[in-house]
């Protein structure tokens, strides 16, 4: 309970999703909703979302495909059929949010498309996102993650920093998809807004090479108005066992940085005065500051000039930085079972001080929950969901 005696509660109970999404940018997305209490219907094809099958398995289950869709229902339902595109459709009625994730033309081509559904349910919140967003030459251009960080500028950009001069960076961490599953879920909540004011619903247009290119906020500036010389890059410095990151961004931090590692005269030196002349000299500084962290372990760098005000840290593996007390502190992970085996996902990076956020632990079984929300959300009886599943228009 609040300051004020309320009961908590998660912000979007009573909402509902349909989730026409494969993958990862649109699973993310309404996983998010689903961790603030939207009860979401993953739709799926007989053969389930591709990332079903892939590594790492537990328990006969992926725990990949777990982390983005944990705390939903699963329906399979045929939407290569009349009748399954029909049942979609009547799901779409019940429906206050449609989020698709497939390239432009496919919802159409399907009769589930926003100017279709929204002739019965004017409420309803429809988000579509593709790699290059529903209008434009580049539309109807297959693309994922790895493609659109490609296109964008972000890879040679990145390449660029490293000071590498040769073949860009191999991609394994897919950034578009994750920034437009943030984009589209801050943009689903602003038309809840909207639609509590208005009572209309609206369509939602997210371009994952639209959230990369806004990502690139200087190298945005820097492309239409080239600097004399490029920017100061952070670049990690030895320590005796490994690497550390040193960010002493302000002049206060910098003073703090040239006492911690015994140079004082630093604070003198008219080649770190101004922001432009440290610029300059940037490698010098560099080497001030590795000459004393490649004395010492990783950790201890991080403990002295942390403790000091400078910002620090050692590179550590993701399994490491899981197990640090920080993530316990902020209760980051939440574990999930699949068949009595044990396994943790990550929840919501923020917290509400009057909702609840929180991620759901069922694990969504292919088809699993086909005959609930068939018979619970249209109506149906259990003759016809019987019906439905003998003739494969849907699956159980």
């Amino acid at each position: 309970m609040n300051n004020a005696g309320e009961m908590r509660r998660r912000p979007l109970e009573g909402v509902r999703v349909l989730d026409f999404t494969i993958v990862m940018s649109g699973p993310m997305c309404t996983r998010a909703l689903a961790d603030a209490g939207a009860e979401v219907i993953k739709v799926e094809g007989p053969a389930g979302d591709v990332v079903r099958h892939r590594p790492p398995i537990v328990g006969g289950f992926s725990t990949y495909f777990a982390a983005m869709n944990c705390g939903k229902q699963s329906t399979v339902i045929d939407l290569q059929t009349d009748e399954g595109r029909r049942l979609a459709r009547r799901l779409a009625d019940k429906a206050d949010i449609v989020v698709e994730n497939f390239r432009p033309g496919v919802m159409a081509r399907l009769g589930l498309d926003y100017e279709s559904l929204t002739v019965d349910n004017p409420r309803l919140i429809y988000c579509s996102i593709s790699g290059f967003g529903q209008e434009g030459p580049m539309a109807k251009a297959p693309a994922y993650a790895p493609v659109i960080q490609a296109w964008s500028g972000y890879e040679l950009a990145y390449a660029e920093y490293q000071n590498s001069g040769g073949r860009p960076a191999n991609n394994g961490i897919f950034i578009a998809d994750v920034l437009g599953a943030t984009h589209a879920t801050a943009a689903i909540n602003l038309a809840l807004l909207d639609r509590a004011r208005t009572g209309l619903g609206q369509k939602i247009d997210v371009s994952l090479t639209d959230c990369m290119l806004g990502m690139l906020i200087y190298e945005m500036q820097a492309a239409q108005n080239p600097p004399e010389r490029g920017r100061q890059v952070y670049q990690p410095v030895r320590s005796s066992d490994g690497f550390v990151m040193v960010a002493a961004v302000t002049p206060k931090n910098l003073e703090t940085l040239f006492e911690v590692v015994g140079y004082p005269e630093g604070k003198t030196d008219p080649r770190f005065a101004t922001v432009q002349s440290k610029e300059a000299n940037w490698s010098a500084l560099l080497n001030i500051v590795e000459a004393w962290t490649s004395q010492r372990p990783g950790s201890e760098c991080e403990r002295i000039f942390m403790a000091a005000g400078v910002p620090c840290s050692r590179y550590r593996t993701v399994g490491e930085a899981m197990r640090e007390p920080q993530m316990s502190a902020r209760s980051l992970l939440k574990k999930i079972k699949s068949a009595d085996k044990a396994f943790a996902v990550a929840n919501a990076p923020y917290r509400m001080s009057r909702s609840i956020i929180e991620t759901g632990t069922t694990l969504p079984e292919l088809g699993g929950d086909t005959r609930e929300v068939l018979k619970n959300v249209l109506g149906l009886a259990d003759d016809e969901i019987k019906d439905l599943v003998a003739r494969a228009i849907v699956e159980n």
